[in-house]
């Protein structure tokens, strides 16, 4: 018999909702729902991959060791013995932050991890806690902590109803959105355009994004700052801007002004390579339109002003009254509000974090940047890292300098990866305790709703039955944290503590239902009121709708008692900085600078051993601009030589006019090379990984993000 389950896509942001038929435990098909109210029927070829990673026969099942002989399939009970006492010994002998933390991106898709990470991180009690945040959105929470209280108030762009939209450093067409769920990106512009709108996209390349736009503006990559402040420049000094109704909540409107006044568009066309006719022109359209809408994302975060790009977006949109307001960009309203969670608990961010041990980097909301990883556990002396922990993580890969976290961590005394691949990272692993995938079990986006262009709210069921010796995520951090607590005996009153909170988190499925009623649209529990709860959402398995985004950042600030400062400190020295140092951004002789790109098939490396990620034409390429070659007497197919500050690696080359001259493109996630993976079709299709190109000594110093864009390197033939 046949059945049809309604399914959220997990793959990306988007959320695309889907429906799985499936037959004798199986998936049969996987296909669009039309009927949910956030994608409206939109999907990508990534959904597929769901079905290919369920029957992949790479993917592990069962807990494995490493031994001499090498990887042997273990019992679940052993597993976790071995980890809680190989952990538990470190800590003994070293002190809690010789064991380490690592969160990658699939945890943000994972209901189980958000609500069960915090025991693990609190039965390991160690300061060294590292993310993929750090890789790339840091400075985008970094901006909303600073203007708005809380790192997890992002404003989201109103695309269904906005006139004007710029964009710089995103390609949503092909991402569905970056810290903006936005399915269906190229048919909501559509939409734009028709009711006579634009699109205008800055960026290096002429993106499937700059393609369908009005007009693409070419930058040179990390110079944005330098635009955005010369079009808030225009804005204040012609008088563009419009009166908000958020001034009386704004403070320190007067010292921007000054700080603002030495990138005016004359000043900075030179060193952007933009007439500044241009630019005036591009911010007074900006600022006449009825609504309007800047939005940057990981080619403005990744950068060396990536902290300051993310405060000049929300300030421009401020100052033309875009912030807060139908069309510009607003604050969605969740069902389950994980950033209202976190203000009950006091954890809405900080920046006042410490810095690393080796080199002093600034650390961030509880976490240390990640391009310090390797150093950490290289370097030798007190607080050194001998112990580590990765949850659905492959830093070998995503961080800068691959080669240096890979022999950190092959260096590791014990490594504990929850995962269910042996990839470039878990391949140094002791243990690996495998979780389900999420076509077996149920999930709710906590994160992404919070960031979704329409609020609304769904279910994700689950719609494979998983074998009875499996765990879910949830439960193996859950047994883990258990295990790692009881060995902690020199401290009982922390033991004790830890397992009183066990005890009183409850299963995923309970806390979304206790979310559910404690939210915008809840019962609160009162018993005469009508709300929104879990049995609504099961109900309703395409989704709820709950209705286009509304202004609600005046009743934000009034209920936590904050006000909109508009120039911190930290962001006028920023921009100090830029002024400083815009004359010293140059390049030696035949240097190009090198940006990553991302492909629709895959999100990162996720997709990269299904073949719904690998197929078709090489994907892995050096994209170069024909004049840059012609210099360099270099052909298309050429296997050519990227060399950078710390390391060289060599791709084939494809020429396309589409990149701005001075610029090279490789993607993100590949370079699956090694006796050590076991997975058959990636390293089929191996490509080669950037980050061995990508410096792991530059760092965005605000919150030490990694800088992944305009890493400056040579293209020679082979």
């Amino acid at each position: 018999m046949t059945e049809t389950f309604h399914k959220t896509c997990n793959l990306c942001e988007a959320m695309c909702g889907l429906l799985v038929e499936v037959e004798h435990n199986q998936v049969k098909s996987i296909k669009p729902d039309p009927l949910d109210p956030l994608s409206q029927g939109a999907i990508c070829p990534k959904a597929i991959g769901l079905r290919e990673v369920q029957e992949d026969p790479d993917r592990l099942r069962l807990p494995v060791k490493r031994s001499q002989d090498g990887w042997v399939t273990i019992s679940w009970e052993e597993a976790f013995r071995l980890a809680a006492d190989g952990l538990s010994e470190i800590q003994a002998r070293l002190g809690d932050d010789a064991v380490a933390s690592y969160l990658g991106n699939p945890g943000a898709h994972n209901f189980g991890i958000a609500v069960y990470l915090t025991l693990l991180n609190n039965a390991l009690d160690t300061r060294n806690r590292y993310t993929a945040s750090s890789l790339d959105q840091n400075p985008k929470h970094a901006s909303s902590l600073l203007l708005y209280g809380n790192y997890l108030s992002i404003p989201i762009p109103d695309i269904d109803h906005t006139d004007f939209m710029l964009v710089l450093g995103a390609n949503p067409v092909v991402s569905n959105g970056s810290l903006m769920s936005v399915p269906g990106f190229a048919k909501r512009i559509r939409r734009l355009q028709e009711r006579g709108g634009e699109l205008v996209v800055v960026d290096p390349k002429r993106s499937e994004t700059a393609e369908i736009a009005d007009l693409h503006i070419p930058i040179q990559p990390g110079r944005d700052p330098l635009l955005l402040a010369a079009l808030i420049h225009c804005v204040m000094d012609e008088g563009l801007g419009r009166q908000s109704h958020l001034v009386p909540f704004i403070d320190n409107l007067e010292p921007l002004q000054n700080y603002i006044a030495p990138f005016s568009p004359e000043s900075v066309a030179l060193d952007l390579g933009i007439d500044q006719k241009t630019i005036r022109e591009l911010a007074r359209r900006y600022a006449a339109a009825p609504s309007a809408v800047c939005y940057g994302r990981v080619g403005t975060c990744m950068s060396p002003y990536g902290t300051l790009n993310s405060w000049l977006i929300d300030v421009l949109n401020l100052l033309t009254d875009n912030l807060d307001r139908k069309g510009g960009v607003m604050f969605p309203e969740p069902a389950a509000d994980l950033a209202a969670l976190l203000e009950l608990r006091g954890l809405s961010g900080e920046f006042d974090f410490g810095h690393t041990r080796v080199r002093g980097a600034p650390c961030f909301n509880g976490e240390r940047p990640t391009a310090c990883l390797a150093e950490e556990i290289l370097v030798e002396g007190e607080g050194q890292i001998r112990g580590m922990v990765t949850i659905a993580g492959n830093p070998c890969l995503s961080a800068p300098n691959g080669r240096a976290l890979q022999a950190a961590f092959a260096s590791l005394d014990f490594y504990v990866a929850i995962d269910f691949y042996i990839n470039e990272t878990t391949q140094h692993a002791n243990i690996i305790l495998p979780p389900t995938w999420s076509l077996e079990h149920d999930n709710h986006e906590i994160l992404f709703h919070g960031f979704a262009v329409r609020n609304t709210a769904k279910y994700s069921p689950c719609v494979i039955e998983p074998d009875r010796d499996t765990r879910h995520d949830w439960q193996i951090l859950s047994e883990l944290a258990s295990r790692i607590a009881q060995k902690k005996q020199r401290n009982p009153i922390k033991r004790v503590a830890l397992r009183l909170a066990q005890g009183l988190i409850p299963s995923p499925r309970k806390a979304l239902a206790l979310m559910l009623r404690f939210g915008a649209y809840g019962d609160h529990f009162v018993p005469w009121r009508k709300g929104l709860r879990l049995r609504d959402l099961e109900s309703q398995p395409s989704g709820v709708d709950l209705g286009p985004m509304q202004p609600r950042l005046v009743k934000m600030l009034e209920r936590y008692e904050r006000r909109i400062e508009l120039a911190p400190s930290l962001m006028l020295k920023e921009l100090e900085r830029l002024e400083r140092d815009r004359a010293a951004i140059s390049l030696r002789e035949g240097q190009l600078l090198l940006i990553g790109r991302r492909d629709i098939r895959t999100n990162n490396s996720w997709l990269h051993n299904t073949r719904v990620g690998t197929r078709g034409r090489e994907r892995c390429t050096l994209q170069m601009h024909p004049d840059d070659a012609s210099v360099r007497d270099l052909s298309a197919c050429d296997s050519v030589q990227i060399s950078s500050r710390i390391g060289r690696i060599t791709a084939p080359l494809e020429l396309t006019d589409k990149m701005m001259p001075g610029v090279v493109s490789l993607p993100h996630g590949w370079g699956h090379h090694g006796k050590g993976l076991e997975m058959q079709i990636a390293t089929q299709h191996p490509g080669v990984n950037c980050n061995e190109l990508t410096d792991d000594a530059v760092l965005e110093p605000v919150v030490g993000n990694a800088v992944f864009n305009g890493v400056p390197v040579v293209v020679e033939p082979v």
